[in-house]
């Protein structure tokens, strides 16, 4: 195979080389079965391959698309959550502690039973699993409405179950249950007959904003209600469905005094009574 045409040379080390010639093979531009570094160049210059800046993403939409990617894992889009993650891994101005996340996201294989739990919900298909808690105990819930969930670095499995045995959350909400999904063991999914539920159980809860949060404070899709007050003035009052009093109690918390949390009357005072332990604790 002879070619006519100016010669060049590259000055560059083996590693270099070797990347240049996986982004050969990777565009199809080979000299025989050998990737062609030339034809490479040559595509460059005649832009019909583009160079872009591989160090240029802000820290804010590098922090976006890793959202990205979990909020779609924890909706069950595992393909899209991967293709996310995938744009990341690309960028040589990923820091290294979430390059390291990045990796193990891309990694770590699918568990068939999570894929099954996916199935289920998106099918609307009530289902029965086995559930490990922080004592080993075994559970069986049987289950007729689901959604994926990600809080303070787990993802969960927030649902409607017809078992409320050993739920001390309010009455209401008895039948809701949030579970970890590492501590479902394979092999415990199967389905059951019924109808699915259109959502969890909710009640509404009432927190008055203070101060300056009443001004930070930014409303939420979920939000029934978000109005200010006249008397006192600079009060905004915020009422919202809840579908578990532990989880809104850890939103709430470190709002600290500029948050008043209203009702309902039982909600209110399992607060005081965590408010109350609280300042014990501290001998207050």
């Amino acid at each position: 195979m002879s070619r006519k045409g100016h010669s060049i040379t590259l000055s560059i080390n083996e590693r270099d080389k070797a990347q240049l010639e996986q982004i050969a093979m990777e565009q199809g531009m080979m000299w025989g079965d050998r990737p062609n570094i030339s034809r490479l160049v040559e595509a460059i210059a005649r832009h019909e391959l583009l160079i872009g800046r591989n160090n240029d993403w802000s820290k804010e939409r590098i922090t976006a698309v890793w959202q990205a990617a979990q909020a779609l894992q924890d909706a069950g889009c595992t393909d899209a959550a991967l293709i996310m993650a995938g744009l990341l891994q690309e960028r040589s101005e990923l820091p290294n502690p979430l390059r390291k996340q990045v990796n193990a996201f891309l990694n770590t294989p699918q568990i068939p039973w999570r894929t099954e739990v996916d199935r289920h919900i998106r099918q609307q298909v009530p289902f029965q699993l086995t559930y490990r808690d922080a004592t080993d105990r075994s559970w069986t819930f049987r289950i007729r409405h689901a959604r994926n969930t990600f809080r303070e670095r787990r993802q969960y499995l927030e649902c409607w179950c017809e078992e409320t045995e050993g739920n001390q959350d309010l009455p209401e909400l008895q039948h809701n249950w949030t579970l970890r999904f590492d501590r479902i063991p394979e092999a415990a999914l199967a389905p059951i007959q019924g109808a699915w539920r259109p959502h969890l159980d909710t009640i509404d809860a009432e927190i008055h904003l203070l101060g300056s949060l009443a001004f930070a404070y930014q409303a939420k899709t979920e939000d029934r209600l978000d109005q200010w007050l006249t008397d006192p003035p600079n009060l905004r009052r915020v009422v919202r469905p809840i579908s578990n009093s532990f989880w809104f109690f850890r939103e709430i918390l470190p709002y600290g005094e500029d948050c008043i949390l209203v009702g309902p009357a039982e909600l209110r005072s399992r607060f005081i009574a965590k408010l109350r332990t609280l300042t014990r604790n501290y001998e207050l």
